[in-house]
């Protein structure tokens, strides 16, 4: 269980600056450095994919929070702020330059409590860790399972698809992309541990392997069994 905070210390107004926000410091990362930005060879990681991606996060781990008993507030707020350095720092930093931004915003931007401060920070900080996440606060679970279940839902299938056209590929590559979707949310099953983020990919892994089998079956030629699932290639940083 989290720590439980009695009341609530974000209001809606509040958490809808924090939004624009991170909206706003996204795009500057994008805009401020040349030629487009630190990532701007890959399209999916531009600003607009990566709001989408945190609002996504925020609403997976909201739900998740609430079903599970971790306090909703820390863990959505940290989710906002999970990747609001993604697009301005290297991906091995982005976790502590993230937890920086948000201290530095909640501590100048409200009368925040010290504890929700530190425990929204805890959670960003931690976001990228590799271990058994049921070492790790209940609202850090939230966020990590939130964040892996985005890249293997439909997010996550679209980006893979528009990864052929980066990597140069036709359409009749479809089904192999659409199976490093379902590659991944097998690999996901050995770090989701709540109930109910299981039955989150449990669903959707099953569309997706539908999916797959929709693609297999209609386009003509197209061989599932030759569908290499190759998971190192490009998999880190989404």
């Amino acid at each position: 269980m989290g720590v439980e905070i009695q009341e609530s210390p974000v209001s809606d107004d509040e958490f809808d600056a924090m939004q624009t926000f991170v909206r706003d410091y996204l795009t500057a990362s994008v805009e401020n450095e040349d030629e487009g930005g630190r990532m701007r060879w890959y399209p999916w990681h531009s600003a607009e994919y990566r709001f989408n991606h945190i609002l996504n996060v925020v609403d997976l781990a909201g739900e998740i929070a609430r079903e599970e008993g971790a306090n909703a507030d820390v863990t959505r707020v940290a989710a906002l702020f999970h990747d609001v350095a993604k697009l301005e720092v290297d991906q091995d930093v982005h976790a502590d330059a993230g937890a920086d931004i948000a201290r530095e915003y909640l501590t100048a931007h409200g009368d925040y409590p010290d504890s929700f401060v530190d425990q929204v920070c805890t959670a960003i900080r931690d976001h990228s860790y590799q271990g058994d996440v049921t070492d790790l606060p209940m609202e850090t679970q939230c966020l990590i399972e939130a964040d892996i279940l985005d890249k293997v839902g439909a997010n996550g299938t679209a980006l893979m698809l528009l990864r052929m056209g980066y990597e140069a590929r036709s359409h009749m590559d479809a089904a192999e992309m659409v199976g490093r979707v379902v590659e991944r949310g097998r690999d996901a099953r050995d770090r989701i541990e709540s109930e109910t983020a299981d039955a989150v990919l449990q669903r959707r892994l099953k569309r997706a392997r539908w999916f797959q089998e929709w693609l297999e079956g209609e386009v003509a030629e197209m061989d599932g069994e030759e569908a290499v699932v190759d998971m190192a290639s490009g998999m880190g940083g989404d």
